[in-house]
């Protein structure tokens, strides 16, 4: 799978914040602890996005043992992303299958990418609507605190 909307300069052509976490200088190789800790994902759901389609195949060294790279890094940041989102691991993995099918699925994956955007800014509408409400009884409340008792 390639490096996408994830990197300065992906192999797709996006461009986009840099990676949120931090890697060792010159580290292309990680096992699987060393991602989880890099990640805070456990082991069991990396083992378990992998089986599913989220991650592509992840390469194996001569004795069988996973070896992530920058790559995967890259890619399970944005899978990250995508989580906050509140898109359904269905659709995450919908995105990283066109995503393998090549650049020929740019549109489909828009299309995907617009609709999880339309849900996140409803999210938020409401999120500032509920804001309006508390702030409006914080600002009661600060003012009753200050206003005279009346016998």
């Amino acid at each position: 799978m390639t490096v996408l909307e994830t990197t300065s300069a992906t192999a797709d052509g996006c461009s986009a914040a840099p990676p949120a976490h931090t890697r060792p200088d010159g580290q292309d190789h990680y096992t699987i602890s060393e991602v989880a800790a890099l990640t805070g994902l456990s082991v069991h759901t990396l083992r378990w996005y992998e089986r599913i389609g989220l991650m592509p195949r992840v390469d194996r060294s001569h004795t069988g043992q996973r070896r992530f790279g920058n790559r995967d890094l890259d890619w399970l940041t944005f899978v990250g992303k995508l989580r906050r989102t509140g898109m359904p691991v269905a659709d995450m993995v919908r995105y990283a299958e066109l995503a393998r099918e090549g650049d020929h699925t740019h549109e489909q994956r828009r299309e995907l990418l617009e609709s999880t955007r339309r849900d996140v800014r409803a999210r938020i509408a409401e999120l500032q609507d509920t804001l309006a409400v508390l702030d409006y009884k914080i600002d009661f409340y600060a003012g009753a605190r200050r206003a005279p008792e009346r016998a």
